[in-house]
């Protein structure tokens, strides 16, 4: 008892240097708010915080679980949003959905959070100002693109992605009636997508019904449970809107992860390790998506993946949307984008931002 007396000393010991540290860096945190207030720049630069991760993990040389030590430092890192003025954060609300959680993770407690009850909404709401940044999906692991919000961004004179989250996504049927008496499931259609084959193994019957959010649907479920509703969302909607856990990570792929965008209208500055997104149209003629794509190869620049959708202005012809290696001002890919503009009726850079 005596060893763990002592221990204990130096543990307060440490803690009150720790406390100190922290204060004297808040204290200059403070005066770089001070002085990006004066020359009108971003509190948020997604390139500064990716080269401070990549210091923490070098420092940390595996010690401490690097999930944890991240962990710890986002909310650091937060606390010195609100002391350099803070930070307004839109995301596909309401409060509870997996974009709610997704903005969590990235942006910590101490920035002020604001729902909103479509994708419309977020990016309107980002473009008029009224928030800085906004938290959006854009691709999931099983399901892919997600649809909408890759067309508003393309749509979008202003906005583009300027930094990115991944978030595991482990979802949940939700309802308070017994499972065999389940006759309709709400969700949002990507969840439902990420649950396809489960779905049809467990519940074939049951209607599907598609909502604006998985909060939307843990609040219809518990509106509707006379008629037999549940809802597949997140353990934590179920607890937020009063719904049973009536089984657990029933996502088709166990690994099941969502890619969130943050989308502002500032440009990131090249970091060595860096993401774009690109949407392009080609003619339409034989080869032509080919030679576009061919130009990367020659490049030597890797392409992540791949997705084409219906252009709005024309029947029958398509835009694509690809996710490369590399930031659109930085060789190689500066350079493979102009020869790009020059085979391509339409090309649009949607973002470059650390890969981190």
């Amino acid at each position: 008892m005596k060893e763990i007396a002592k221990l204990r000393e130096q543990i307060d010991e440490i803690d009150s240097s720790i406390v100190e540290l922290l204060k004297r860096r808040m204290e200059c945190v403070h005066r770089v708010g001070e002085i990006k207030a004066e020359e009108n720049a971003a509190l948020f630069v997604p390139e500064r915080e990716s080269a401070q991760r990549e210091k923490l993990i070098r420092m940390n040389a595996g010690v401490l679980p690097e999930g944890a030590l991240l962990n710890i430092y986002r909310q650091i890192i937060s606390c010195g949003y609100l002391l350099e003025g803070g930070l307004r954060i839109g995301y596909l609300g309401p409060e509870g959905t997996w974009s709610h959680q997704a903005a969590l993770a990235r942006f910590g407690d101490s920035v002020q959070l604001m729902p909103f009850p479509s994708f419309s909404h977020v990016f309107e709401a980002t473009e008029r100002g009224e928030v800085d940044y906004a938290v959006v999906p854009i691709e999931n692991s099983t399901d892919g693109f997600v649809t909408q919000a890759m067309d508003l961004l393309m749509a979008s004179r202003s906005l583009r992605i300027c930094a990115q989250t991944h978030l595991r996504v482990q979802n949940c049927l939700l309802t308070n009636v017994a499972r065999e008496k389940v006759t309709v499931i709400y969700s949002h259609p990507q969840v439902l997508g990420q649950c396809r084959r489960w779905l049809q193994q467990n519940f074939p019957h049951a209607e599907q019904i598609s909502t604006a959010s998985t909060a939307a649907a843990a609040k219809l479920a518990l509106r509707d449970e006379k008629k037999g509703s549940a809802a597949l969302g997140s353990r934590l909607v179920g607890e937020l809107y009063g719904l049973a856990v009536a089984e657990s990570n029933i996502q088709d792929v166990a690994s099941n992860t969502t890619r969130f965008a943050v989308i502002g209208t500032q440009l990131t500055h090249p970091t060595g390790k860096d993401r774009t997104t690109i949407c392009f149209g080609v003619p339409h003629t034989a080869g032509s998506l080919a030679d576009v794509l061919m130009l990367f190869k020659q490049h030597g620049i890797n392409i992540y993946c791949i997705d084409s959708r219906p252009a709005r202005h024309t029947s029958w012809e398509y835009l694509f949307s690809i996710d490369v290696e590399g930031h659109e001002e930085a060789e190689p890919l500066k350079g493979c984008l102009e020869e790009v503009r020059r085979n391509a009726p339409m090309l649009k850079v949607l973002g470059s931002y650390p890969e981190q």
